[in-house]
């Protein structure tokens, strides 16, 4: 009898720190950044590179989006769809350059970090040199821009005035476990718009290893007390 009720304080225990892990977990909803899109017909495609690496041909349209998502598989696209000719109507094409359109959307203020509020949706078309980068055509027409020790891309036009990719939790403020240099896991950035990494999305490799020892132990726990007691 002592033996089972030890099996069961055991089993008590699993449940509380399984318990704890899913309340971490379900407390992290995403980061909060900046993400890089590619116009496709009347579409977005989320960008393979990062907007340094992209060099767009002349009539390209790309795409930034502020918001929070867990990665590229939920990020929120760009709310304009993609129309160079509308964007470029008033910029003649001249020789030796090339015009890019862009559609910068800051989002929405359930994205925006506590005390900011988004500037409006805006387009602009960034004439350029033949070989510029996005991250190039991006500058020409949006500064001030805001890049992180890491190359990421924090800011657009001064907005946000701070932060860079950082967790956030489900409630819209930064999680305690977040750094201001987190980024987006599965972002296209390449260490521009996003990154990859997110290391502080879920329970550690301790926990988790301590949860495992303790359903051994009270699963070994229980079969002993039913052995002897048979």
């Amino acid at each position: 009898m002592r033996r089972a009720g030890r099996a069961a304080a055991l089993l008590v225990v699993l449940g509380a720190v399984l318990a704890a892990l899913g309340a971490g977990t379900a407390q992290a909803a995403g980061y909060r950044y900046w993400s890089f899109w590619e116009g496709s017909g009347t579409g977005w495609t989320y960008a393979t590179q990062g907007p340094s690496l992209v060099r767009p041909d002349d009539g390209a349209v790309q795409g930034f989006r502020f918001s929070v998502s867990e990665d590229s598989q939920d990020s929120a696209k760009p709310r304009r769809s993609p129309g160079f000719t509308e964007i470029c109507a008033d910029t003649p094409a001249e020789d030796a350059t090339k015009r890019v359109a862009l559609v910068i959307d800051p989002g929405t203020a359930a994205d925006a970090p506590a005390g900011e509020t988004p500037p409006a949706l805006r387009t602009a078309c960034a004439r350029v040199a033949p070989d510029a980068s996005t991250a190039e055509a991006l500058a020409s027409v949006a500064k001030p821009l805001r890049y992180s020790s890491d190359a990421l891309l924090c800011a657009i036009s001064g907005y946000p005035a701070s932060g860079c990719g950082e967790q956030v939790s489900d409630d819209g403020h930064q999680a305690p476990a977040a750094s201001a240099s987190a980024s987006p896991a599965d972002s296209a950035a390449d260490g521009d718009s996003g990154g990859s990494g997110g290391s502080g999305g879920g329970p550690s490799v301790g926990v988790l290893v301590g949860a495992g020892a303790v359903l051994l132990l009270g699963t070994a726990a229980v079969v002993q007390a039913r052995r002897r007691r048979g």
